[in-house]
């Protein structure tokens, strides 16, 4: 009861928390930026006064899709960022640069995290089948091979999402102190504003590291029941 409690109680906090970004990201898409940057020129002024020149900035469709590819060195931005002259067009394209000096500079926790794909991609593709067969199987026949293989996956996929966390957290933290100290955001409410945009987007990350480690907490408690 008491894991079930908390599986419902995160699922709503999580649909809070993300509406809340949205809406912050919206709030912050519509403050101009006194410099009158653009999120692609942004970024690439990073980039260079952090002396990468190997680092190609793209557009990608879709919104809320920017992120760095460590593989082929790219800073991918949505349209809304890429073109944007907003606080949080720059708060967003200089957290995605974050990430690529953190790659530059070989950040232990993005090696870490790095080193972890290929067996986070195995485990996120296995997890949910192994997951729905196996409660299946213990339930009908006490097999449970396959609910510990699931299981097994999970933690893997909740490690991974934790460690994330000082990953994101590291990026936005070298974002807010570069967009201040090279006058990108001028005066307390364009670098609060984009100190605040960043913030309810660390937010996410936590809330879905909790919500994983909660979902883990279920299925090794069934798990265990059944060994019993």
């Amino acid at each position: 009861m008491g894991i079930w409690v908390l599986l419902i109680g995160i699922g709503i906090i999580s649909m809070i928390v993300q509406w809340r970004f949205k809406n912050k990201f919206k709030k912050y898409s519509e403050m101009p930026l006194s410099s009158g940057l653009s999120g692609a020129e942004i970024a690439q002024k990073m980039l260079h006064d952090s002396d990468i020149y190997d680092v190609k900035i793209i557009s990608v469709e879709g919104q809320l899709t920017d992120h760095y590819n460590p593989a082929d060195r790219t800073v991918n931005l949505s349209p809304e960022v890429y073109h944007g002259r907003s606080v949080a067009a720059a708060a967003v394209s200089a957290h995605e640069c974050g990430h690529a000096i953190q790659h530059a500079t070989a950040y232990s926790w993005l090696q870490f995290r790095s080193a972890m794909v290929p067996m986070v991609n195995v485990a996120s593709r296995v997890v949910q089948f192994t997951l729905m067969i196996g409660v299946m199987l213990a339930i009908f026949s006490n097999n449970l091979l396959l609910l510990q293989i699931g299981v097994a996956a999970l933690a893997v996929t909740t490690v991974f999402s934790f460690v994330t966390l000082p990953v994101e957290f590291d990026a936005s933290k070298r974002a807010l102190a570069w967009l201040e100290t090279a006058n990108i955001t001028h005066g307390r409410e364009e670098h609060d504003g984009a100190k605040d945009a960043l913030k309810w987007a660390a937010m996410t990350y936590v809330i879905a590291a909790l919500s994983a480690l909660v979902t883990l907490l279920y299925y090794a408690q069934m798990l265990l029941g059944r060994r019993d």
